[in-house]
This record gives C-alpha cells, structure tokens and sequence, in this order.
C-alpha cells in the first residue's frame, strides 16, 4: 500500500510544476476524489434537520398514543357494555319480569363464613338469598357484609339482588341471644325484628318478609302478619310470607284472612310431609311460590338410584342438578340450595340458567312423573 501511494506521489509531482509540487510523507493516506460529483452542499448536519428529525419521533410517537389510547377505551368500553348487559341479564328484577322459577341461596348455618359464602354464591350467579334475624341458625348481618362486597366487585346495584329474611318467634331463637324482647307485644317483637334485619343487610328495603313458623293460633299468627302487612303500607317491605307451614288449613286459614297475600310457602320437601301435595297444589293455583328446602339431603337415597343418573347424564346434568331441573321445570318451585361448595355454586346457577333460557328438560308430563315416582311423590 505505501509503494502504491509512492508511485502515485510521484506521478502527481511529475505533473504538476514545480511552483505547486507538494512533498509527501510516504504515511501519506491519498484519497480519491470524484471530480464529476454534482453534489453541491456540505453533507455535515444542520439544526433544521435535527429539528426535523426530532418533529418526526415526536408525531410518531404522539400518533402511537393516540392508537393506543383508542384500542384502549374502545376495550374499556365493550367491556362496560358487555358487564351491563350481563348485569341487567342476570339481575333479580330482568328474572323475576320473565315470571319463570329460580334457585335462591340459602344462608342457614354458616355461621362467621356467611359473608364469604354469599359472596362466592353472588359471583357464581345467585341473586336470590335467603335468611332470617335468628342468631341460632342464621348470621344476618354476615349476609349484608356479603352481598355488599359482591356488588362493589361485581357492579351490582342494589335492585340486582333480591335480600328474603324472617322473623322468627320466640321459641324458634336462642333464649340467650333474641333480638328483640322477647316479652313485648307480638306486634312490637316484629317491628324490632324488622329494624334489626334492615341495619344486619345494610338496605333500607326487604323483598321478601316471611314468617319462620305459624303461632301456636291462627288469632296470634294474624297479629303478627298485620303487623307484618303493615310494612308492606310503608315500603319497607315488597311481599310476604310463611315457613315450616305444613298443615293445608292453617295456610289456607292465613292465605283467606290476610289482606296482604302470602306469596312464599318455605318448607321441607320430603317424605314426611308428603312432598307437600295439597298445599302445592294451592300455593301453583294462587301464584304462590313454593319455596323447598332440605330438597337434596331429604332425597339422597332416590337421587343416587342408576336410574336417576342414567336420566341425568342424559340432559349434561349431575342427579342434584338434575333434580333442580325437575323442580322448576314444575313451574311454581323456588328451591333453596345451601352448598358451600364453588363448583356446586356453578352447577345449580348453569342449570338455572339453561331452563331460564328456554331449554325444555322434560318433553312432557309422562317425563315429569316418571321422576316423580322414582321420588316416590304421589302426584306432580
């Protein structure tokens, strides 16, 4: 390399004059330049272009904002409608309009878990919850926590829910935790019952006030109900009801006199009380909703005949779903079901949800009585 910048030193030297002869250093780096270039400006960086340059990054990145920040409300948004429509889909009021039975959650027996349970209950679907202002049996104010905690996750308004509580007489509760006073007059015990539950399930309204048990009279049970009616008058309540009321005359007795109509009949659904024959019959004829409890434990043995889950695995159900599915599809069944368990949650809420959705169980009336009798019911 250094020969050949020598030779072309020299060439160089020898056509030039010897006024304009450079002497070279043979570490002389020669450089070739192209005459013919029709370039005409300094190819150095000027201000406007890293001006520009700058203007550029920062349109890009304003433009990569803006797109961003489009997809990302456009999504908030689908996912707002989406939940609203699920909400107002699912809501206690859109179910209760479609005038079709249900599955409520029963409360009973849970103790310090009540307010978790409710809410795991309320995630998975239910918007129906039972209780009572009995300490014995019940944590009252555990479901008020739980119901409040579902709604704030859930977006749930209060109306989405539908709160049923009981007052329960004085021989129904614990002597040594009753909350009201045991000895005031009737009438005022379940005012004070009622003002209890309303601060336990942090509303201002109960959709539903039942009667834990008759009165030891027909004269004492309606002084409790007018008194009971009489929160209906004042908003504070939207319907009523009775429990644990197995003897037809005494339900049809109340049902007659009452200016405020029973609208649940709560009781257990088994052997023992003849599944309720007579008294279901009436409660289907006047729009009374039948409301079962005890409905899987009293039936273990029936439901876990290979008849029964042959039918079941028929329909995609399991034998407790499956005797869900018959219940509602008999049209005036609003069973309770307790369980504790998530996947349980999940499985009572889809079946529910396949019948409110107009999926047919049971094709005819022989279909619903070959159930029944496999039951050992008498009659639908």
């Amino acid at each position: 390399q250094n020969q050949e910048n020598l030779l072309l030193m020299l060439l160089h030297n020898h056509r030039s004059s010897p006024a304009t002869a450079t002497t070279y250093s043979p570490n002389t780096t020669m450089v070739r330049i192209n005459t013919k270039s029709t370039r005409r400006y300094s190819t150095r960086p000027t201000a406007f272009s890293f001006q520009a340059h700058w203007i550029f990054l920062a349109m890009f990145a304003l433009f990569g904002t803006f797109c961003s920040t489009y997809v990302l409300l456009t999504r908030q948004e689908a996912r707002r409608v989406s939940s609203s429509l699920f909400v107002e889909g699912s809501s206690a009021s859109h179910i209760l309009s479609q005038e079709k039975s249900f599955l409520v959650y029963g409360t009973a027996w849970k103790k310090d878990d009540t307010a978790r349970y409710v809410m795991e209950a309320i995630t998975a679907g239910f918007r129906f919850i039972d209780t009572a202002c009995q300490p014995k049996h019940y944590n009252e104010a555990g479901v008020g926590n739980g119901w409040k905690a579902a709604a704030a996750e859930l977006g749930l308004e209060r109306q989405d829910l539908f709160l049923q509580t009981k007052y329960t007489p004085f021989p129904g509760q614990d002597p040594n935790n009753v909350p009201y006073d045991p000895k005031a007059p009737l009438e005022e015990q379940v005012q004070k019952s009622v003002a209890v539950s309303l601060h336990n399930l942090q509303t201002d309204y109960i959709d539903s006030l039942v009667l834990h048990s008759p009165m030891d009279t027909i004269e004492e049970t309606m002084v409790v109900w007018r008194a009971m009616e009489s929160f209906v008058d004042e908003g504070k309540v939207l319907r009523l009801g009775i429990s644990n009321c197995y003897d037809y005359v005494k339900f049809t007795s109340l049902y007659e006199q009452a200016r405020i109509k029973p609208s649940v009949l709560q009781n257990r659904f088994h052997e023992q009380s003849n599944w309720d024959t007579e008294l279901r019959k009436f409660a289907k004829q006047n729009k009374v909703w039948y409301q079962s409890f005890w409905t899987l434990t009293a039936n273990r043995n029936a439901l876990g005949t290979p008849a029964v889950k042959e039918l079941a695995e028929a329909k995609g159900l399991t034998p407790q779903t499956y005797m869900f599915a018959f219940l509602l599809s008999l049209g005036h069944f609003t069973p309770l079901s307790g369980t504790t368990s998530r996947v349980h949650m999940s499985e009572d809420v889809a079946v529910m949800e396949r019948y409110q959705a107009g999926e047919v169980f049971f094709e005819n009336e022989e279909e619903l009585r070959q159930m029944s009798q496999l039951l050992g019911m008498p009659d639908l």
